[in-house]
């Protein structure tokens, strides 16, 4: 075992991650933004060294299965406890002595085989005290499903139980388009519908009334359920929801998506190179089209008429080849594309070259982890344009510093927004002067770097005695 040069920090949530992979090391990327204490643990001295010279997190050469190496680490003193390796057997024996060793810290454990994910809830109430299981497989599904929910948005999510949508779409045309947001409501008179955040040149803006929507501004609405209408009037988009599918790549999630596009009575076709794998398919999937073919192979996709597809999803297991197939299907016509890539350093290239959306099953993994590891009752956790800004879902807790004010008034730093309130069954698209009531769900939008304050006034204040 090695100690490397960081020191740790003092009087923060600490957290202690075994895993220094693609999904430890984004992780300890949001986290260390925070300014939260990370303890990064890996038998990889490679992958340990790219943490420590990048981020201002401590890190220890080891093997997060081991008991000694996890109480170095300082795991006793965790808040929050972290197994990402890509081993499922290496998260679960960490989480093991995790569990004897910091038993009072919040647990979670990353584990992609079905075997085990099976197990999930004797793993979490039962043997390890796991908050939670993380199947990368199943958190991608999660995201296509965000994202195919309205195909004319580049970005949807839904919040208070689907009440509340915030809605990223790319403006070429429609009334919005070069005019400044002071004049907003001169435009789009639905008091139900707001605009958060505007997406530019990959970098994000927190508006404000003199701020101008632009040609390919990516632009987040706010609404409620009922005035997805005037969003898209505003947009100029189509936001009609997809009917036939493309699913190039049988593999487990694959086969995931073509189930869940069956049960929603979208016409799925999903085709795989092996013919072992096809004939597994189709012994599996009732609906579904199964065809045996190469999804790179232009002949191929014409003959089964790709360009009447509203959308194909390229999810096998090498990147370059779901990047190729997504731009011929592009070529042939198809409306949308949505790519699977596994290096999430491939992400910012992915729209320069011409295809819509791209998925990695880490990238979900790490958004699902993060709403775990939120201060505060908080419900759900989204990253918005990549990792640029965060969509929290809380219940607004009686003695918290942001009950009882004025929104305008509220403890928050610059470039934080409550974007969303629900109050009972009501849903209130809030103002400056809408006052924030126990219990309420409130939704907020805000940068990384903003994070820990908004933790902090979702904390319940203590009492003085």
């Amino acid at each position: 075992m090695r100690l490397f040069h960081r020191e740790p920090k003092v009087d923060q949530l600490k957290v202690v991650i075994v895993g220094a992979g693609e999904v430890g090391y984004h992780i300890s990327h949001r986290l260390a933004q925070e300014h939260k204490q990370v303890v990064v643990i890996d038998q990889d001295e490679n992958a340990l060294r790219r943490v420590s010279e990048i981020l201002d997190v401590q890190t220890i050469l080891g093997s997060g299965s081991s008991p000694e190496v996890l109480k170095d680490a300082g795991a006793a003193n965790a808040d929050i406890f972290l197994a990402v390796t890509d081993s499922d057997e290496v998260n679960i024996i960490a989480c093991l002595f995790a569990n004897i060793i910091a038993p009072n810290a919040k647990k979670l454990a990353r584990i992609r085989n079905e075997e085990y994910s099976g197990y999930s809830k004797e793993l979490s109430e039962e043997l390890l005290n796991i908050s939670a299981v993380i199947n990368p497989e199943v958190e991608v599904i999660k995201s296509i499903d965000r994202l195919l929910s309205m195909p004319g948005a580049v970005d949807f999510n839904e919040f208070a139980a689907g009440k509340i949508k915030l809605i990223g779409v790319r403006m070429g045309h429609g009334p919005l388009l070069g005019q400044a947001l002071i004049d907003f409501r001169s435009v789009v008179p639905d008091t139900n519908v707001i605009i958060a955040a505007i997406v530019r040149d990959n970098k994000l803006i927190i508006p404000g009334g003199s701020d101008t929507i632009q040609q390919d501004d990516i632009v987040y609405f706010v609404c409620k359920d009922t005035s997805i209408e005037s969003v898209r009037k505003a947009s100029g988009r189509s936001l009609d929801p997809i009917k036939n599918a493309f699913i190039i790549g049988g593999g487990n999630i694959g086969f995931r998506l073509a189930s869940l596009f069956d049960k929603k009575g979208i016409h799925t076709k999903i085709v795989d190179s092996n013919p072992d794998r096809c004939s597994v398919l189709a012994e599996k999937l009732d609906a579904p089209l199964v065809l045996c073919g190469d999804g790179t192979d232009q002949e191929f996709l014409q003959e089964e008429n790709i360009a009447e597809m509203d959308v194909v999803v390229s999810l096998t297991s090498d990147e370059e080849t779901n990047i190729l197939t997504s731009l011929l299907a592009k070529n042939l016509g198809v409306k949308k594309t949505v790519t699977r890539v596994n290096k999430l350093a491939y992400q910012p290239l992915i729209k320069a070259v011409g295809i819509d959306h791209s998925v990695s099953p880490r990238l979900s993994a790490v958004n699902s982890i993060l709403q775990y590891v939120r201060q505060g009752n908080v419900l759900s956790s989204v990253s918005i344009s990549g990792e640029g800004a965060e969509a929290l879902e809380a219940i607004a807790e009686n003695n918290s510093e942001i009950v009882g004010k004025p929104i305008k008034d509220l403890p928050f730093p610059k470039g934080t927004l409550v974007i969303g309130i629900m109050r009972d069954r009501e849903v209130i698209i809030p103002s400056g002067d809408s006052v924030i009531h126990p219990d309420d769900r409130i939704i907020i939008l805000t940068t990384p770097e903003n994070v820990a304050r908004v933790e902090q006034a979702l904390l319940v204040k203590l009492q003085s005695v």
